[in-house]
C-alpha cells in the first residue's frame, strides 16, 4: 500500500530525475565519411539506411495479406456496458463507455495520399508496405470494409471546451475499429477519423477535409520524430466526396474533398472520458474505467491498493507537466487544448488548428478561432493545470477525504515538475552540462532577446548548435540567417560573453561534442503552416508528392537533407507565410 507521504516522495523524486532524451542523429557509424561537416544526408542516403536504424525486423515477419491481419474490439466491448441502442442518428448516451457505430464508405475513387511504412505499416503494424498499394488496403483503411475481428466502436466522453463544460461531446467522426497486438506484444487501438457520423456527431457530417488530414498526418508523425509522446498516423486516404466547410466561420462555405486517416495510439481515453461520467453520477462506472485505464496502461500501480487511484493521478500530473514542457521545447503550440483533447496517458492527440511557433512569442495563437488566446502557446503550462484540477473533480467522488487533500497536494506541485522539466530540456538545447545558478538567467535572458528580435525559435537553437566556439567569438553568422536576426539586439554581445564564458567553464567538453550534443536536440526542420499549406494545396489536385517529401525530411528532422534544403524547409519563411491562417474547421 502507497501512504501519501511515499506518493509525494516518488512524485519530487521523479520530478528531479527527469533528463533530457538526446535524439541519436540518423547516422551512428564513426566512420569519417559517417556525416559531412555539417551532418548533410541525402534522401538517398536515409532511405540506404532506414530499415536498419529504424526497425532492424526481418521482412519475413510481415504481413502480406490483409486477410491475415486481425484486430479484436473483444476486450473493449466485454469491460464496459455498450450502448444498448443501435443506429448513427445523433442522440443524449448515458450508462456506457461506446456505442457501436458503423463506419460510412467515402465515395470514390479513393487515393492513398500519404503513408507511414517503415515505422507504422512494418514497424508497429507487422504488414507488409506492399499491402497498401492494394485496394484492400484502400477500404479497409478508410472505412469501406471492415477489419476481420472489428466491431466499431465511437467513444462517448464530454469535456471542457474553451474553460466551460459542454456537456456530451464524444467521437464525432471516428470510429475504433479495435486493438491489435503486434510481434513486440504492444497493443494498439486502431482508429478512423473522418469515417462518418456516430451518436456524436452533433450538427457534423462526421467528415474531416484534405486539408485537416493532412496536417494530422504529418504532425503526428513529425512530433514523433521530434521525441514528444503522440498518437500515431498509418495512412491518409483521400476521395472525390464533396464535404462543405466554412473554413474560418465567417459565412464563406466551399466544397472541400472527404479523407480519412488510419491513427493508432495505446488509448484514446482522455480527461473528458471520467468527466462525463463523474458529471452524471455514474460512479460504478467511472471506477471502472478507472480500473480498466490503471490495469492496462499504468503497470506500476498495485490494482489492490486502496490508494491507487491517488497513485494514478499523481502519474497523469507528472506525465502531463513532462509533456507540455516538450511541447514547448520544440516550439509547439496545440491549439485546442479542452479537457476532450487531453489524454489520460499524456500523449498528444487530436491535431486540429496547431502551429510551431517561428518568431518567438509567448503569445503565439495558432488557431483563429480562438480570438482570447485562451490557448496560446505560452499559455500551455496553465491550461494543464486546469485539465488536471478537472481531472480532480472528475476523480473526487471515488476519493476519500484524505486521498483528495493529499491529491490537492500533489497538483499544486505541478508547476515545480514543469519548470524543472522545462529548464533540462532547454540547458540541453544550449548544450550545457551540470548544474550552475545562473543557467535560468542564461535561458531567460536569451529568450527575452529572441522575443525583442522575434527571431525565429526552431532555427535560432538549431544555429546556436551548428556554430563553432570560433563562429561564436568572432560573430561570423554568415548563412545564419537566425542568428543574423539575434545578433541585431543590443544586448547580444552581453549575453554571448556569458553563454561562451559558460560553455569555456565544462571540463573535458570539447567543441564538436558540443556541437554534435545540441544537434541531437535541436531540430533543423519542423512543420511550418507554409510547408503543410504548400502540401495541401498540392494534395487537393492530387499531386501528393510534397506530402510524401515533408513526411520523409520530418522522420529525420535533426539531420540535414539536401531535398529539404532545396525546398527552403530550413530558410527564412517566404513572405506569404504570415497571411497564413488555420481554424477549429476541419
Amino acid at each position: 500500500m502507497w501512504s501519501f507521504h511515499s506518493i509525494l516522495v516518488c512524485f519530487l523524486v521523479a520530478a528531479a530525475n527527469f533528463k533530457p532524451v538526446y535524439v541519436l542523429e540518423f547516422c551512428e557509424s564513426a566512420e569519417r565519411d559517417c556525416h559531412s561537416h555539417d551532418d548533410t544526408a541525402s534522401s538517398s542516403q536515409l532511405s540506404q539506411h532506414t530499415v536498419k536504424s529504424r526497425l532492424n525486423t526481418s521482412l519475413a515477419n510481415h504481413k502480406h495479406d490483409l486477410d491475415q491481419f486481425k484486430v479484436s474490439s473483444k476486450k473493449l466491448i466485454e469491460a464496459f456496458p455498450v450502448d444498448e441502442v443501435d443506429g448513427n442518428f445523433v442522440r443524449t448516451v448515458k450508462n456506457c463507455i461506446f456505442s457501436k457505430s458503423v463506419p460510412t464508405p467515402l465515395k470514390g475513387p479513393l487515393r492513398l495520399a500519404a503513408v507511414s511504412k517503415q515505422d507504422v505499416i512494418e514497424g508497429i503494424l507487422d504488414l507488409d508496405v506492399a499491402v497498401t498499394r492494394s485496394d484492400d488496403f484502400l477500404h479497409y483503411a478508410s472505412g469501406g470494409r471492415l477489419l476481420p475481428g472489428s466491431v466499431p466502436l465511437a467513444h462517448r466522453y464530454g469535456g471542457h471546451q474553451f474553460g466551460y463544460w459542454a456537456g456530451q461531446l464524444g467521437d464525432g467522426r471516428a470510429h475504433s475499429l479495435g486493438q491489435y497486438t503486434n510481434r513486440k506484444g504492444e497493443i494498439w487501438e486502431l482508429q478512423l477519423k473522418g469515417s462518418g457520423k456516430t451518436p456524436y456527431s452533433r450538427s457534423g457530417d462526421g467528415r474531416a477535409v484534405i486539408r485537416s488530414s493532412v496536417r494530422e498526418f504529418l504532425c503526428s508523425e513529425a512530433l514523433h520524430s521530434l521525441g514528444v509522446p503522440t498518437s500515431r498516423a498509418a495512412s491518409l486516404i483521400v476521395s472525390e466526396e464533396p464535404v462543405l466547410r466554412d473554413q474560418f466561420y465567417n459565412g464563406n462555405v466551399k466544397t472541400e474533398r472527404g479523407a480519412v486517416v488510419l491513427r493508432l495510439a495505446k488509448s484514446w481515453f482522455r480527461i473528458g472520458s471520467l468527466e462525463i461520467l463523474a458529471q452524471y453520477g455514474e460512479l460504478d462506472l467511472l471506477r471502472k474505467l478507472l480500473n480498466f485505464v490503471i490495469e492496462e496502461h499504468f503497470p506500476s500501480i498495485n490494482s489492490a491498493d486502496p490508494d491507487k487511484y491517488l497513485v494514478f493521478y499523481t502519474m497523469v500530473v507528472n506525465e502531463t507537466a513532462h509533456l507540455i514542457a516538450q511541447w514547448m521545447s520544440v516550439g509547439f503550440a496545440h491549439g485546442v487544448c479542452n479537457t476532450d483533447n487531453f489524454s489520460l496517458l499524456s500523449i498528444t492527440i487530436d491535431y486540429g488548428p496547431f502551429g510551431f511557433m517561428e518568431s518567438y512569442d509567448t503569445d503565439f495563437v495558432p488557431n483563429t478561432s480562438d480570438d482570447e488566446g485562451r490557448y496560446s502557446i505560452g499559455a500551455q503550462a496553465n491550461v494543464g493545470l486546469f485539465n488536471l484540477e478537472k481531472l480532480l473533480a472528475a476523480l473526487s467522488p471515488v476519493l476519500t477525504l484524505k486521498q483528495r487533500q493529499g491529491a490537492k497536494t500533489i497538483v499544486k506541485g505541478y508547476f515545480d515538475i514543469y519548470q524543472m522539466r522545462f529548464h533540462q530540456l532547454f540547458k540541453a538545447k544550449l548544450g550545457l552540462l551540470g548544474e550552475e545558478e545562473a543557467d535560468g538567467y542564461l535561458i531567460a535572458f536569451l529568450l527575452k532577446l529572441m522575443e525583442d528580435t522575434r527571431s525565429d525559435f526552431t532555427m535560432t537553437f538549431r544555429q546556436l548548435s551548428e556554430a563553432s566556439a570560433q563562429q561564436l567569438h568572432n560573430r561570423d553568422f554568415t548563412q545564419m540567417w537566425a542568428l543574423d536576426d539575434l545578433s541585431s539586439h543590443k544586448l547580444f554581445s552581453d549575453w554571448l560573453s556569458l553563454y561562451l564564458l559558460r560553455l569555456g567553464r565544462q571540463i573535458n567538453d570539447c567543441d564538436e561534442d558540443r556541437q554534435r550534443r545540441m544537434k541531437n536536440v535541436n531540430p533543423r526542420y519542423i512543420l511550418r503552416n507554409w510547408m503543410a499549406e504548400s502540401a495541401i494545396r498540392k494534395a487537393e489536385i492530387n499531386d501528393f508528392s510534397e506530402v510524401e517529401l515533408l513526411h520523409r525530411t520530418l522522420s529525420f528532422p535533426y539531420v540535414t537533407q539536401e531535398t529539404a534544403e532545396e525546398a527552403g524547409y530550413a530558410a527564412r519563411p517566404p513572405l506569404w507565410s504570415k497571411r497564413l491562417k488555420v481554424s477549429c474547421s476541419s
